[in-house]
């Protein structure tokens, strides 16, 4: 919840968090304050995080690290993938890492995994084309470039390609992820659509409960070709009420969480000294 809010809200307000305004607003979603000291102390250690003083307000500002990644991750969550062309080919990564590099060959497979890629045999993942230069930056922050080969080309012959695709993906379990955002909140966005009035706190817990629901589901999902996917994929389907719900919510919820940037620390009263 804390990396939805810096991706969604801090970002727009100068990257830049007001520690005690971001207790509150965070509280208001459903987290205690402990719990986003703490969130906020892992993300100081991943280096996301550096403390800054505004204005004589604790807080703490963006990284380049966390922007960079933030950017990376905006592709895909607010750029919804759209489906790939067939015609446009396949991206292949195979690799040969030594029982020694163990720990670097497991980071590499699971930020494969992240990415959309697809297994389809030992040390063998398979993503549309254009994943081509996320995968080659994955292989070079891992420092793996010459025990990786990169491949893009068209499939030609040999195994299905919509049985090889299901090899790869879990298909079902993608669609069904699809199928409960969306009938979590289909009736909220029509609620929504027709109310006259959106108190501005349910805008602003509303819209971080639905990045947060959503940004976690195109990452297992590459935007794979139309010709592999069932003909009912709900992945398109859910992109367009994901779409709507931040059309809707955004633009309240930022109006909401912004007097916490311009609150002044409290000074004392002569009167208490």
């Amino acid at each position: 919840m804390l990396v939805t809010f810096l991706g969604a809200v801090v970002r727009r307000m100068g990257n830049w968090m007001p520690i005690a305004g971001t207790v509150d607003l965070l509280s208001q979603a459903g987290l205690d304050a402990a719990s986003v000291r703490t969130a906020v102390f892992r993300l100081k250690k991943r280096g996301w995080l550096e403390p800054e003083t505004r204005a004589g307000v604790r807080g703490y500002a963006l990284t380049p690290v966390a922007l960079e990644a933030l950017a990376v991750g905006d592709e895909v969550i607010w750029h919804a993938r759209q489906a790939a062309d067939l015609g446009d080919g396949w991206c292949l990564v195979n690799f040969s890492v030594p029982e020694s590099a163990r720990a670097k060959r497991h980071q590499l497979t699971a930020h494969l995994a992240s990415l959309g890629f697809g297994n389809i045999g030992s040390a063998v993942w398979i993503a549309p084309a254009r994943l081509l230069p996320a995968a080659q930056r994955a292989i070079g922050e891992l420092d793996l470039t010459e025990q990786c080969a990169v491949f893009v080309g068209d499939h030609v012959a040999g195994q299905d390609l919509p049985a090889m695709v299901r090899k790869g993906w879990d298909l079902d379990e993608i669609d069904r992820r699809y199928r409960a955002f969306t009938e979590q909140h289909a009736t909220a966005a029509d609620r929504l659509a027709g109310a006259a009035f959106v108190d501005g706190r349910e805008a602003f817990v509303g819209y971080l409960a639905v990045v947060d629901d959503w940004r976690k589901l195109p990452f297992r999902d590459p935007g794979l070709p139309p010709e592999v996917l069932p003909a009912d994929w709900a992945g398109p389907a859910a992109a367009r009420l994901f779409e709507r719900l931040v059309t809707l919510l955004e633009g309240r919820a930022l109006a909401h969480a912004a007097p916490a940037w311009s609150a002044q620390p409290r000074r004392p009263d002569p009167a208490e000294a």
